[in-house]
């Protein structure tokens, strides 16, 4: 597997520069026709920045996941898609090849539609950062629904506040989560928020912490409850539902910490491409390299570059469940030695932070 339109020296990179400048239709088409389309579009790009409309792949058609798993599971279906490291060290950690991250996102697709999901649904997703998390934002794009992703450190009232303004019928949480020595309470918080949510219908709770939790009847249902069902049908086959390029992919708010938080759309298409082809040329990502981003999936960083850009790539994408400094400052290094990292994709904020611990965390460690 090589990507030809990566970038490989300075030479090149002004040369490409130049042909997005100058024709930016016909550097895209070039870059577009690497993926999977049921559909090829009509014209790459319109805008107006007076209105504003912009579009992008206009008349399109394609899923996401089809280019993030289904073309992987042809071709590597044993390579390692997702590699989780969870809070506690001593924890076992989880490896998801694309084949069965595959499996477990159609599984999670049919848990969705027996649900009541549909096509065009708004999902809210207040999770901890476990494999459940991208395989539920996944099984959201399979099956055609908008993801609004909050994170896990948000208020009851942030999280109602992004529920109240897409209008979402379903939520996904969990009992709690990890956060270094302490456990957040998610799902006390998450009903805390529905008290002032009368659009959400569905809850479905994944079991991390193993804390008490309450338990709406007609609500509220556990995960892995509802995965028994799914199996109880049989193989969960689950055809991607065929998407128009500019459809809604996510809806991802901003902090709210200058005001009211704006949700920010990313359609289909022009996310997908975009997250793909950074991700390639801003890393040099190679075949087979481990890509490691420390950052929340609850933030755009994390979205683009744990989940859809390493995906699409055909990549080797780690999560990570705590924090940088817990049990000690040496945590993120013990994770490259661990898993043979290649690339780390961090914060100046955590880097900072590590900074003051000096080096003894990793002396004797590495």
């Amino acid at each position: 597997m090589s990507f030809s339109y990566q970038i490989k020296t300075l030479e090149q990179y002004h040369q490409e520069y130049k042909k997005s400048i100058d024709n930016p239709e016909a550097f895209w088409t070039n870059i577009a026709e690497n993926f999977i389309w049921h559909q090829k579009w009509d014209k790459v790009l319109a805008y107006n920045f007076i209105e504003p409309d912009i579009k992008w792949f206009s008349g399109g058609k394609l899923n996401i996941t089809e280019n993030c798993l289904d073309r992987w599971v042809e071709t590597q279906p044993d390579t390692p898609a997702i590699i989780w490291e969870p809070n506690n060290p001593r924890e076992k950690n989880i490896i998801l090849t694309y084949k069965e991250l595959h499996f477990k996102v159609c599984q999670f697709t049919n848990v969705l539609k027996n649900n009541g999901a549909k096509k065009g649904d708004r999902i809210c997703i207040y999770m901890p950062m476990v494999p459940e998390l991208p395989i539920a934002i996944l099984a959201c794009a399979r099956l055609g629904a908008i993801h609004s992703v909050v994170f896990g450190g948000f208020s009851a009232q942030n999280i109602a506040d992004r529920i109240n303004d897409a209008q979402c019928n379903i939520t996904l949480t969990a009992d709690g989560t990890y956060r270094g020595d302490k456990i957040i309470p998610l799902k006390s918080i998450m009903d805390e928020a529905l008290l002032h949510c009368k659009s959400v219908k569905k809850v479905i709770v994944l079991n991390r912490t193993n804390i008490s939790v309450s338990i709406k009847d007609g609500r509220d249902a556990w995960w892995d409850d509802e995965i028994k069902k799914v199996e109880l049908q049989g193989n969960p086959v689950c055809i991607a539902e065929v998407m128009d390029a500019e459809d809604m992919l996510f809806i991802l708010y901003t902090s709210g910490s200058t005001g009211k938080p704006k949700g920010v759309v990313h359609t289909i298409a022009g996310y997908m491409i975009w997250a793909n082809y950074t991700f390639i040329n801003v890393f040099q990502y190679q075949p087979r390299q481990i890509h490691f981003c420390t950052a929340d999936i609850g933030w755009i960083t994390g979205h683009s570059y744990i989940i859809y850009g390493p995906l699409s790539a055909g990549a080797t994408s780690v999560m990570f469940e705590g924090i940088p400094t817990w049990p000690d400052a040496g945590r993120l290094w013990e994770i490259v030695e661990k898993y043979k990292i290649n690339i780390l994709y961090t914060a100046p904020t955590a880097i900072r932070s590590l900074m003051g611990h000096g080096v003894e965390p990793v002396q004797g460690k590495i």
